[in-house]
């Protein structure tokens, strides 16, 4: 059983790599950027509307919140770690072995599934902006089969999908319905990731440009359209006006939608061995980029929601072009303006998380647990060849028989684990020494701290809500009897962190991080959690079946 959980020791001074180092500060925040302003602003944000109303606000304040302090404990690893492998290798120092495969395991499902997503929403901005300029594309060339025949069956006012699955041609009795444009960029893409990270770096930065200015100009435009009367909708069934007309648990449950946005400065930590004077570089890099971010997400939702009546984003896959339509603003040419930038803001994230994925593979290649020719670096381009052209399979053949709405979910509650373990993580470091010029993440004692701020903040939720504690132990509502579960599991753990904290005298920030984001699996459905449980049974039959038998740690130690 201990050598489930032997851990690897990484060097702090050892920054070797066979790959090419020519990352610097803003190309970082750049990165960062490009992953997190994306398709969390020009396509899941709408569905996020839909769900928690204007509330969601609250939402992105606190999922920046959960984000800031796990990027604090990704910036204390990164500066321990200056390899490429992000939350797995960090794992892999802390936990061991077993642990760091299974986020691994996680991040091939968070940077895969996550692409899957991206590239669907590449693809409806890229055919609706076509139209836009009187170019059409089959229907049935545009989405997926499964979404398809989800709008047949569930009888669906989606006029596209309804029109793909009707007009789609034959072929024996399959009927042809693939989504041509995703195939597409995503071949392109990874070309481009093959071809090297130089390359890939001066492409993005001149596309997160373009992207930022684009969206300064949607706030500035949208504010003189703003109606504060959306920001406190009535609820049909109450009849009340309210900032969460669908409650506290409407806003929770677009937490997939919310989150997706921000998984994005996780892939930079990939990026370790490609990064100049890492130690220094990445937590600069990483903090600098979510902080801008979680500022224009929370500016773009007031425009959104003060533009237009919340409800009206059921549906929406592209709600920045959607509140500039005939039937809101009526600013056509912002529409356009807005849907050809979301293509070049979709592009610059499947850029990161195609860069991302291949340097995981890479790194658990290096380490025995993955095959040997996941860690081949091109001779010329000094990329890992191989694992990008897989990566690139792994995220196009999905696009064939998939649909958003899974692949949204699940990529959100494999990345909010991937950081519940970063954090943890963190808290089982030893003191490191000072050095000038490095990251040194701030310990604070949460000896007294941390549980006075739990209770205190559980004690201030009862008198601002006291209903919902009320009815904490009532499971069976359909509407909000999983949400309810799921608090009194957090209220348990963090109860019980408390206690560990008063005896351990664990760190604050992490302890803050580990919180934060425990809180977010809340917003999970059963649905989420069944699905995750059955790729990390997955996951565990491949690592006991070749990982472990050729785990370089188990050989030196044996």
């Amino acid at each position: 059983m201990n050598q489930l959980f032997r851990r690897k020791n990484y060097s702090e001074t050892d920054t070797s790599t066979s790959l090419l180092r020519v990352l610097g500060v803003w190309d970082i925040v750049f990165f960062g950027i490009a992953a997190i302003i994306g398709a969390g602003s020009f396509s899941s944000l709408g569905e996020a509307v839909f769900r928690g109303g204007p509330g969601v606000i609250l939402l992105y304040l606190i999922c920046g919140f959960a984000c800031g302090f796990t990027a604090l404990c990704y910036a204390e690893f990164a500066s321990r770690i200056p390899t490429a492998g992000s939350a797995y290798t960090y794992a892999y120092a802390s936990f061991g072995e077993l642990i760091a495969w299974v986020i691994g395991w996680a991040l091939i499902m968070e940077y895969s599934f996550g692409n899957i997503y991206v590239a669907f929403s590449w693809s409806d901005y890229f055919t609706s902006f076509l139209e836009r300029l009187g170019m059409h594309i089959p229907d049935y060339l545009t989405c997926s089969y499964t979404e398809a025949r989800k709008a047949f069956q569930n009888g669906s006012e989606n006029k596209e999908l309804l029109n793909a699955w009707k007009s789609a041609p034959l072929i024996g009795s399959l009927k042809f319905i693939v989504d041509v444009p995703a195939l597409v960029i995503n071949g392109l893409i990874t070309w481009l990731c093959y071809v090297g990270v130089k390359e890939s770096k001066n492409f993005n930065n001149s596309l997160v440009i373009l992207k930022l200015a684009v969206i300064v100009l949607v706030i500035l435009v949208g504010f003189a359209y703003i109606n504060t009367d959306n920001w406190t909708p009535v609820n049909p069934e109450t009849q009340v006006a309210s900032f969460m007309p669908n409650g506290f648990a409407g806003v929770m449950s677009a937490v997939s939608g919310v989150f997706f946005a921000y998984i994005g400065f996780d892939a930079l930590s990939v990026l370790s061995e490609e990064t100049k004077d890492p130690q220094k570089t990445l937590p600069k890099g990483m903090i600098i980029s979510l902080v801008l971010c979680t500022v224009i997400y929370i500016a773009l939702t007031l425009v959104l929601t003060g533009m237009v009546d919340y409800r009206k984003f059921d549906g929406i896959g592209d709600p920045l072009s959607f509140i500039f339509e005939k039937s809101n603003a009526n600013v056509a040419w912002m529409e356009l303006v807005v849907s050809f930038v979301a293509i070049v803001a979709i592009t610059t994230v499947l850029l990161v998380f195609q860069m991302g994925q291949p340097r995981i593979w890479y790194a658990m290649s290096r380490d025995g647990l993955m095959p040997e020719k996941f860690k081949t670096v091109h001779k010329k381009y000094k990329t890992p060849s191989f694992a990008t052209i897989i990566t690139g399979i792994a995220v196009g053949v999905p696009i064939l028989f998939t649909d958003k709405t899974f692949i949204l979910d699940f990529t959100s509650i494999g990345t909010i684990f991937a950081f519940v373990l970063v954090c943890a993580g963190v808290l089982m470091l030893p003191a490191k020494q000072k050095i000038k010029g490095r990251f040194h993440l701030p310990y604070i004692n949460g000896k007294f701290i941390f549980p006075v701020i739990f209770i205190g903040g559980l004690i201030g939720f009862y008198i601002w809500q006291p209903e919902f504690f009320s009815n904490l132990m009532d499971w069976s509502n359909p509407k909000e009897g999983e949400f309810r579960a799921s608090i009194f599991v957090f209220i348990l753990i963090n109860l019980v962190l408390c206690i560990f904290t008063f005896i351990k005298n664990f760190s604050l920030i992490p302890l803050i991080g580990l919180s934060s984001c425990l809180y977010l699996l809340t917003g999970m459905s059963h649905e989420n959690w069944f699905w995750f449980g059955l790729w990390f049974a997955l996951g565990l039959v491949i690592y006991f079946c070749y990982g472990y038998k050729n785990s370089k740690l188990r050989k030196e130690e044996a």
